[in-house]
């Protein structure tokens, strides 16, 4: 009757209650709680309020409750050294009491002792099993703190001596350069892939904590040199075969956009973005995890500027894996898979700084099961990872989200030693873009032996009705988009075409899928109709297929 009269605001006929309480039992713990915390809150009465309490205690030896709110009032009267003993009392009897480490950094904060005051208030965070008022107040004293640390102390020193490290361990120098055009919050290049003497760092400098994202990159760099010392590094490779089966997947949706009347090009720009947007996650997740965890524990001086910089990232993923017209304008497919990536790094950010997004991504129950399935995979390499693991748990999850035709893991050592020496291959693409006058000895004993095969039929009926085709819907089209459509078909053609393969598409030509000849037929007419002075650099034997479309079908250009 006591409480509820207090909550009500009856201090007056509560403490009578409470009286009459005591006097059935002087020893009622619960009771001398309340009557000590209706005179600290309510009547300003601290003395009064102290002797309830130790009487509380007497009651209660590990009332640890009673204990943190003794330490509560010490701490409002400023006298910190006897609340903090009150405080660390209680927390040998519940260290798990979130109330405690809320305590602890208010002192830490008054002791001007910010970075303390911030981990205590994340462990109060962490601890606390409710969304009550005390974990709002946590979370809110949490991101203050954290500021107030990055912004009077950016941790640049920091950042600056682990480069040297790497530059020591890997032999290459590293440049850390702002960059507001990058796709990411930030990002390495490796000096090996841009033929360049230094590695870069390059990252945005809107983002908060850019100290985390430097070093996020740096870690990066640091997985790749343990990798390569053992031999086992890889890399993660996508070209245009991978688009052009993505693509397909997400065909309906592209489709949708030519019936709204979206142009050719921006349909192909999402394209673009869509597929470079989900392997940037099916790359970067699973390594992502090892990072952001070396991170939290080997440098805790970097854990503000961590837990506003990953907050930060996740604010980004959820909104694009929940704003309404993201909704409608994407296919289903990628976007689920999309979230269950972005819900495992909220399952970890929760995990190191307490804070729980899950259900804000709305996610179904296949999906989140997916991510704590994943994530619970990641801890148990994280035990004891190895060098170049982290591939393991990339190829692991893309192929359980039939993601694994987005890619190739490739063993870095044998890519690099088949790959044309750079210089080289520059000039051979300015010189010949199109791959017409390859010395390719492999794509010469194929296309010699495509001929040979050709040779024997005397005349391609296939080709020449696809020809005919071809040229029917080229005779509206003019000679720059003809063009257009030869050059597309030409840089496919670098990669080779298989008569066998029935599943080519042209982004020029929408709605439409070729087989082999088909697109073959295509690329001949194509060249024909917009480049014929070059025409025979093609090497395709099909000049009597094309002489007959045309009686078939004569251009009103010739």
């Amino acid at each position: 009757m006591g409480q509820i009269l207090s909550d009500e605001g009856d201090q007056d006929e509560a403490i009578n209650c409470l009286i009459d309480a005591l006097r059935w039992d002087p020893k009622n713990g619960w009771a001398l709680l309340m009557m000590g915390n209706i005179f600290a809150k309510f009547k300003d009465d601290i003395p009064t309020a102290m002797k309830y309490y130790d009487q509380a205690l007497l009651a209660n030896v590990r009332d640890f409750i009673s204990l943190t709110n003794i330490g509560y009032l010490l701490l409002q009267e400023n006298s910190l050294e006897k609340a903090k003993k009150y405080f660390n009392e209680a927390l040998k009897i519940n260290p798990n009491f979130p109330n405690v480490h809320f305590g602890l950094g208010m002192i830490a904060e008054k002791e001007n002792d910010i970075y303390r005051a911030f981990e205590a208030t994340v462990e109060a965070i962490k601890l606390n099993k409710n969304k009550d008022i005390l974990y709002e107040n946590s979370v809110r004293r949490a991101f203050d703190f954290a500021k107030n640390i990055v912004e009077s102390e950016p941790n640049r020193q920091l950042f600056i001596e682990y480069r040297h490290q790497l530059e020591f361990a890997g032999g290459t120098e590293i440049d850390i350069v702002e960059d507001t055009a990058i796709p990411t919050a930030a990002k390495i290049e490796f000096a090996e892939n841009y033929d360049r003497p230094k590695h870069t760092v390059k990252y945005k400098p809107k983002y908060p904590a850019i100290e985390h994202l430097i070093m996020h990159e740096l870690v990066h760099l640091a997985f790749v040199i343990d990798a390569r010392k053992a031999g086992l590094n890889q890399l993660f490779i996508a070209n245009q075969q991978h688009k052009t089966a993505f693509i397909k997947k997400i065909e309906p949706i592209l489709q949708k956009f030519q019936k709204m009347g979206i142009s050719a090009d921006r349909i192909a720009n999402y394209s673009d973005r869509i597929f470079n947007g989900l392997n940037l996650q099916i790359y970067n997740t699973p390594i992502d995890l090892f990072i952001e965890d070396f991170l939290y524990q080997t440098y805790p001086a970097l854990r503000p500027a961590q837990f506003l910089s990953l907050n930060a990232l996740i604010q980004e993923g959820l909104k694009a894996t929940t704003d309404k017209k993201t909704l409608e304008l994407s296919p289903k497919e990628v976007l689920s898979k999309s979230k269950i990536y972005t819900l495992v790094i909220a399952l970890q950010y929760k995990a190191l700084f307490g804070i729980d997004f899950i259900k804000d991504f709305q996610a179904s129950t296949a999906e989140l099961k997916q991510a704590q399935s994943f994530y619970e995979e990641y801890l148990q390499y994280k035990t004891d990872k190895e060098p170049a693991e982290e591939y393991e748990l990339i190829m692991n999850w893309a192929e359980d989200l039939q993601l694994n035709q987005n890619f190739e893991l490739v063993d870095e050592l044998q890519y690099r030693s088949k790959r044309l020496d750079f210089d080289n291959l520059l000039d051979a693409i300015e010189k010949d873009p199109y791959d017409l006058d390859s010395n390719d000895p492999y794509k010469q004993r194929e296309m010699e032996k495509f001929q040979k095969s050709q040779a024997n039929i005397k005349l391609n009926s296939a080709v020449m009705m696809y020809m005919a085709e071809a040229l029917k819907h080229f005779a509206e089209m003019p000679q720059e988009a003809i063009q257009k459509v030869a050059f597309e078909i030409a840089t496919q053609g670098t990669q080779g075409f298989s008569t066998e393969k029935a599943d080519y598409r042209i982004s020029s030509i929408s709605g439409k899928t070729f087989s082999g000849y088909h697109i073959l037929a295509y690329y001949y007419v194509s060249w024909a109709l917009a480049m014929p002075e070059m025409l025979s650099q093609l090497q395709l034997p099909y000049d009597e297929e094309y002489k007959m479309a045309l009686s078939i079908h004569k251009p009103s250009n010739q």
